[in-house]
Formats: structure tokens, C-alpha cells, sequence
């Protein structure tokens, strides 16, 4: 395993040498204040922006099984472009968005503009604690693979969740099954993965639910996508060693993505379901409840 890296007791993995709470703030700072409208793409093809939201509708699906809401409450943690605000609200639900930058929202998304608070994304999320309100989906979305303490997170998010609430916790399947086969037969030649300070932990399929279980909560599903690695075991495909195949790799794993969620919504998530069992899919995404 990468020397960068040291496994927490409950099995992710942690880069040894964190940066400090204030090195951390000011990378995050620069990174999306300075630099944020290089930080999206400036035009979704038709099959990206059509698999942004069959992503979204086997979220809501799974949601539905789990709570079979209507109507609710939802607070997106780190929103991005917006898309999932989007989403919900057109569902007719409530919806607040923060972010360190409105520039994603107000590119993609400008209709929600309106439900988005800026700033430092931590200071934002106390604030809501502190306000003592609740809801009914707290979605968080690539946010827990980069904050220094990722259990103080998940336990402090328990104070957002109203009665039979839900968390949606997506992260990057890192150290995962695939990667490190891939390194055994030679594919790649380099833990990729890996990249501080953006990411400070990283999670596989167990490990997510160990960490959710260890912070109050019970998954009640864990539900995978494309496992684009797969890519890797062909030289044609393979993206890191031969980046200029990278797009060409993303836009395949978006049709495929595409025609699998329209056979049937529900089966399709039986299937990322299945994968993510077997450890594999590019990104993990975590179903939590409280425990009773």
C-alpha cells in the first residue's frame, strides 16, 4: 500500500501527514474562490447531462424505498453544479444548498441560486447544526473523502436528520478490490488514487459501512456505478497509462451508464447494488438511517 497512507482501525485508509485545519481552509479557499469557473465543464454533452440525472432517479428511488416521501426536506453539503437541488425542487421539495462557490449553481443550475449560502463549507454546516432545523435528506456527494475527521462529520450530521431522515453519502471506491488487481497484474504502475490534499481518506465497500456503523447509523443500502477500472485491463482503454484515451473511457462509461438505467430504474439499481457488494464500481454511494 502507499507509504503516504496509514489504515484506521476501521479499515480506510488515511494520509499520514494531514495538513493543518488553516492549510486545509486556505487550499480550499484558493482552489474554489480563485480558480472556481475552471472548475467545471463549460458544456454537458446530451448523454452526460441524461446520465447526471438517471444517477440522480436511482438516488430518489432508493429514497423512496426507504422513506416513500412525497414531499420533504433536503440540504445538499457541497452542491456543486446543482444538479441534485435541481432535482429535488422540481420534485417539490425544500431545498438548501452550500458551497464554498456559487460558481457551479449559477452556470448550470442559476434557477437555485436563490437556496445557495458560500463560504467556508464547515463553518456553513455548524451554522446549520446550530440552528437547531432538520431534514429529511442530507446529501452529501464527494465531501466525506475530503474533510480532516470524516467520523466527526458523520456523527455531527446525525443533529440535521429529522424523524426517519436519510443521509446519501457518495465516495470514491479507493483502495478498492479492482485498483489493487490492477496493480497486481501490472496494469498500472502507481497508487492514482491517491491525491492529498484533495482526498485525506479513503473508503471501500466495507470500510463505508464500518465507518457508518461506528457513527450511529445503519446502511440500508450501498449501491455502486460503472465500475470504469474495468478499463484498465485492456491496453486500448487503459486512461492512466495513456491519458489521452481518459474521454474517450468517460463518455463510453456514460452510454453504458445510460442503457442500463433505461431498461428499468429499479433494476438498474439491483445491479449497482450487486457490484457494490462485490467491492467494485467506480463510486460508492451509502443509504444511512439512524439506529433505533
Amino acid at each position: 500500500m502507499d507509504s503516504r497512507l496509514k489504515q484506521h482501525a476501521l479499515g480506510f485508509w488515511e494520509i499520514i501527514n494531514k495538513p493543518t485545519p488553516d492549510e486545509l481552509q486556505q487550499y480550499y479557499a484558493e482552489k474554489y474562490y480563485q480558480e472556481a469557473k475552471g472548475s467545471y465543464e463549460l458544456a454537458y454533452t446530451t448523454d452526460e447531462l441524461h446520465y447526471f440525472q438517471a444517477k440522480l432517479a436511482q438516488r430518489w428511488h432508493v429514497i423512496q424505498d426507504c422513506q416513500s416521501l412525497s414531499y420533504g426536506s433536503m440540504l445538499d453539503v457541497g452542491c456543486g453544479e446543482g444538479y441534485a437541488l435541481a432535482y429535488f425542487r422540481e420534485k417539490g421539495w425544500q431545498v438548501k444548498g452550500i458551497d464554498f462557490s456559487s460558481a457551479g449553481v449559477e452556470s448550470k443550475n442559476p434557477e437555485c441560486s436563490d437556496v445557495l449560502a458560500t463560504g467556508d463549507i464547515f463553518a456553513l454546516l455548524k451554522a446549520e447544526i446550530e440552528s437547531e432545523k432538520t431534514y429529511d435528506v442530507v446529501w452529501l456527494q464527494n465531501v466525506l473523502e475530503h474533510v480532516l475527521e470524516p467520523m466527526d462529520l458523520l456523527e455531527s450530521i446525525h443533529q440535521l436528520i429529522g424523524p426517519n431522515g436519510i443521509a446519501v453519502v457518495t465516495v470514491p471506491n479507493d483502495c478498492s478490490v479492482v485498483q489493487q488487481a490492477a496493480l497486481k497484474y501490472q496494469h498500472i504502475d502507481k497508487n492514482f488514487w491517491v491525491a492529498p490534499p484533495d482526498h485525506l481518506s479513503y473508503f471501500d465497500y466495507v470500510s463505508l459501512q464500518n465507518i457508518a456503523q461506528a457513527t450511529g447509523w445503519q446502511c440500508a443500502r450501498v449501491m455502486a456505478d460503472f465500475p470504469i477500472e474495468w478499463l484498465l485491463f485492456h491496453d486500448g482503454s487503459n486512461y492512466v497509462r495513456d491519458t489521452s484515451v481518459g474521454k474517450r473511457a468517460h463518455y463510453a462509461r456514460v452510454q453504458l451508464e445510460n442503457l442500463i438505467h433505461n431498461q428499468s430504474v429499479s433494476q438498474a439499481v439491483e445491479l449497482w447494488t450487486a457490484l457494490a457488494n462485490v467491492g467494485m464500481g467506480r463510486n460508492l454511494t451509502a443509504f444511512l438511517q439512524a439506529k433505533s
